[in-house]
């Protein structure tokens, strides 16, 4: 009977009441039911603003699991609005996805870590030894590129060192775990934490959509699906992403020019950062970052001008990036071959949107440092705070949801994966040559198909 008397004493909203407060003056959200007002926390939010706006108006539970440990549950009754969503609907694969990430909590999943960081941490360093000794010490021009090679690999296993630091927590407290983000992106890499939180955090939160998923927003110089060529608006930039003679260019050849394009996309990483740290955005710990990349842009142009000539300090910029561009390449094959959409991501669908926007690349065990556990990127995309060495270890259970689920479980070899993002690419690139074929419904689906 106390029971019934609390129940009828709530004040309920619908979801179309809800969905009016999605401005950044009026963000409101629900999370089990209970509606939240956010829109002075997205302006303090840890993750920034973007994952709040982009799913604002919505229930989201589910992306609310993914990347909150348990204690941030008590910090939500400081903006609860008094209300209860009055439709309120949890559906079969929100419900087993819960559960499971509520029994990996439980077994302490999040906080086993491994010893991996160590591990990574001493590689790294034996790397960067490798590095400087053959760059300073040895004559040769072989020693030299060397170097080069291996610098390029160190930057590989920084990046996700850096990665892992910014999902979870690598170092005992805050403050050791910012400074391993700042040496790790900003010093050693020159490419700003700040600016991989803001673009990285949108990317899962609206994993594969065309415009506010800046990870498949590369025009002029790359496209996935021919709605790239509608000029949509970016929602992430917002701006235009204007599809014009020159992007239709540079498109219908994209199949061909991936790979050198890869070589080189470090530059765009570096520009990026500098456009953030220095525009008039809001940027958490902007001097700290600036004074990151200083230290970056001192001792690597340096290293560069010890070498005894012209030739040799190009070429060992150029080694390193293509080294580099490995990684690049492993990262736009867990996603520019999947399915795609338009629009802002859903808080009822989460789980669903996760599974067809990403793409696992198989491997043997022994691998795992090479790939740094991002070959199990949808796993990694569903339970973002579970530390890498566990993802192997939960790839099974994610395949039985799946399968239950009827959802899509997409794993690839690393050379089925490059077959089929070069078929999605060269899909996109004759659409751009020819526009009077039909739009693709599945560009995955079109590369199996059509061409193979």
């Amino acid at each position: 009977m106390v029971s019934t008397m609390a129940d009828n004493t709530k004040k309920f909203i619908t979801c179309d009441e809800l969905k009016k407060h999605t401005k950044p003056e009026d963000l409101w959200i629900s999370i089990q039911g209970k509606v939240y007002n956010v829109t002075d926390w997205s302006k303090i939010h840890p993750g920034g603003d973007i994952p709040l706006l982009n799913l604002a108006g919505q229930d989201v539970t589910d992306a609310f699991i993914a990347f909150h440990p348990g204690t941030a549950w008590k910090y939500l009754d400081n903006y609860f609005t008094g209300y209860y969503l009055e439709d309120f609907k949890v559906s079969e694969v929100s419900k087993d996805y819960r559960k499971l990430a509520n029994e990996f909590s439980r077994s302490g999943l999040f906080e086993k870590k491994g010893h991996g960081v160590i591990y990574s941490l001493c590689f790294v360093s034996m790397l960067l030894c490798a590095v400087f000794y053959c760059a300073l010490f040895c004559n040769s021009f072989g020693a030299h590129m060397l170097s080069a090679s291996l610098l390029g690999l160190a930057w590989m296993q920084v990046a996700y060192l850096g990665h892992d630091s910014g999902h979870y927590q690598i170092m005992k407290t805050r403050g050791f775990n910012k400074l391993i983000q700042i040496l790790a992106g900003n010093c050693l890499t020159g490419i700003s934490i700040a600016w991989w939180k803001w673009t990285h955090n949108a990317h899962h939160i609206a994993c594969n959509s065309l415009d506010y998923d800046p990870d498949l927003q590369h025009l002029p110089m790359l496209a996935v699906s021919s709605t790239l060529f509608q000029s949509i608006q970016s929602q992430f930039y917002g701006r235009q992403l204007t599809f014009d003679s020159v992007s239709r260019f540079f498109i219908s050849y994209q199949h061909m020019t991936y790979y050198p394009v890869m070589c080189v996309a470090r530059v765009n990483l570096y520009l990026q950062t500098f456009l953030l740290l220095f525009s008039k955005r809001k940027i958490p710990d902007r001097a700290l970052n600036i004074l990151g990349i200083l230290v970056f842009w001192t001792w690597f142009p340096l290293l560069v001008a010890f070498l005894p000539n012209w030739t040799e300090r190009v070429l060992y910029v150029l080694v390193s990036f293509a080294v580099t561009s490995i990684q690049h390449v492993q990262f736009t094959l867990n996603h520019f071959a999947a399915d795609v959409y338009v629009g802002p991501p859903k808080g009822d669908n989460w789980f669903e949107k996760q599974t067809s926007g990403t793409i696992d690349i198989s491997c043997s065990s022994y691998m795992d440092w090479f790939f740094g556990g991002l070959q199990f990127q949808l796993e990694h995309h569903l339970f973002p705070r579970l530390p890498r060495c566990h993802l192997r270890n939960i790839s099974p259970l994610v395949q039985e949801l799946c399968k239950k689920h009827n959802l899509p479980y997409v794993s690839l070899s690393f050379y089925e994966a490059n077959k089929y993002t070069l078929k999605t690419l060269r899909t996109a690139a004759m659409e751009a040559r020819n526009f009077t074929s039909p739009v693709p419904r599945n560009l995955l689906w079109e590369a199996v198909n059509t061409h193979g």
